[in-house]
């Protein structure tokens, strides 16, 4: 029973995977453990964005670039991600440094507002820095510069749903019918 019940739970995660973004562009603050930052999201493929991460914490400036996959939880607003990146930055007593990134995170459109809340765990591996390693994670809320279009359906007797449904029938009309032949003459 429980491995049915896992089976159709990641059937569900991966049913919907069209549907999993509802923005093209958004914007917004990230607050972590030890820093606070600017985040920029940008879709560049269906269900795959780019996000640049620039931080500043007490210690530290850096700026992250995430390549990230979105996969849908419940409908079309609700998701999780997993993505990898880099990063590059500076650091009080050592000087600069850099590393690689992965992520993992939920992330939640706002049902009636242009926002987007996710919540993330973001592992770390720094060269020249004085941690090697670092576990951070954070919160962001961004705000949807620029929405994801989509193709309105028309239903019922004003369109039927599919446009090269409606494309035949405008040629269909256009042609002008055969006579039908008559069989004894009537």
């Amino acid at each position: 029973m429980k491995k049915n019940t896992v089976l159709l739970f990641l059937l569900l995660l991966t049913s919907y995977a069209a549907l999993a973004q509802k923005y093209r562009t958004n914007l917004g603050a990230r607050l972590g453990r030890n820093d606070f930052g600017i985040s920029l999201q940008q879709k560049i493929f269906e269900e795959v964005t780019l996000e640049g991460i620039a931080g500043i914490g007490t210690r530290e400036a850096d700026f992250t670039l995430l390549v990230e996959k979105h996969f849908p939880i419940i409908g079309k607003g609700f998701n999780y991600y997993v993505g990898a990146g880099a990063h590059v930055g500076t650091l009080n007593e050592y000087g600069g440094f850099y590393g690689a990134d992965v992520i993992l995170g939920t992330e939640l459109k706002v049902p009636v507002f242009p926002l987007v809340l996710s919540l993330d765990i973001k592992p770390a591996i720094h060269a020249s820095h004085s941690d090697w390693f670092a576990f951070d994670g954070g919160f962001t809320i961004r705000y949807i510069l620029v929405k994801e279009k989509v193709e309105k359906k028309r239903f019922g007797i004003f369109g039927g749903g599919n446009r090269d449904d409606d494309r035949n029938n405008r040629r269909n009309r256009n042609k002008k019918e055969e006579p039908k032949r008559r069989i004894f003459g009537f």
